[in-house]
């Protein structure tokens, strides 16, 4: 290891006991936006960028763990994303089968931290290879209680929100609910996100400069979640520009 290299090491180690001497929030999210302008900066294919993106989405997951956040929630693929070229959408699938699998890897980061993955979203729409392996990695980390990841993917807020709205339905239907007891939380409790155990959203980052939501977790983010957009393109997206969104967060939870 260089002498750099320890230095910037021993920092992280700094500033991440520094900020988990605070308040820690409980569940972060991230839109994990601008793999593609990222490439087209760095004069890299658009698959790579896609590449750096799993990159940057380990970092990250890394730090959040060591800091003590108990749920990390990430945007990967849209149900609209299927419009997108062909050979595109194909190489996101295969990618995701590959670094799905390497996450749950034994010694990775989620055996090392005992955490477990859902994916969420409309997951009949992945091909069936994929499907398989979505399926497999979840039963591996069933039983993991350190941290939950949850991957959405294909996923809208839209379809997610239709979804529990269906459940409520074939509820009322067979009678296991009458009409006058269905409340706001009734929708919430449907929701994938808390089918999976996953506690309040904290705080949602979105990166590379667009100020939109995207159909990302409209329901859980329509309350006391801070927004925080970044200008960084996601594989950029590091420490330093997350400490800014936690220290905001710190500074509410103190009051000041």
């Amino acid at each position: 290891m260089s002498i750099l290299q320890f230095i910037v090491n021993w920092l992280t180690r700094l500033v991440i006991y520094i900020l988990s001497s605070g308040p820690v929030p409980q569940h972060v999210a991230f839109v994990m936006d601008g793999n593609r302008r990222y490439a087209k900066h760095k004069h890299l294919e658009v698959s790579e960028g896609h590449l750096d993106g799993f990159g940057a989405l380990k970092r990250m997951l890394e730090i959040c763990l060591r800091l003590g956040i108990k749920c990390v929630t990430v945007y990967a693929f849209s149900i609209e994303n299927f419009k997108r070229p062909r050979k595109e959408v194909d190489t996101l699938m295969s990618l995701a089968k590959d670094k799905l699998i390497e996450l749950c890897s034994h010694g990775d980061l989620l055996d090392k931290y005992q955490v477990r993955l859902n994916v969420l979203g409309q997951t009949e729409l992945l091909p069936p290879d994929v499907l398989e392996v979505v399926h497999r990695v979840e039963a591996m980390t069933a039983k993991h209680n350190g941290a939950i990841l949850n991957i959405c993917m294909p996923y809208t807020s839209r379809e997610e929100i239709t979804s529990a709205v269906e459940s409520i339905v074939r509820s009322h239907q067979s009678g296991e609910i009458e009409l006058d007891d269905i409340t706001p939380e009734t929708l919430e409790a449907r929701l994938y996100t808390k089918l999976r155990d996953s506690p309040k959203l904290d705080i949602l980052v979105r990166t590379s400069g667009v100020h939109r939501l995207s159909d990302f977790l409209l329901w859980q983010a329509c309350a006391d979640t801070q927004i925080h957009f970044s200008d960084v393109y996601w594989p950029d997206f590091a420490l330093r520009n997350l400490v800014p969104v936690l220290l905001d967060f710190q500074r509410k939870q103190w009051g000041f």
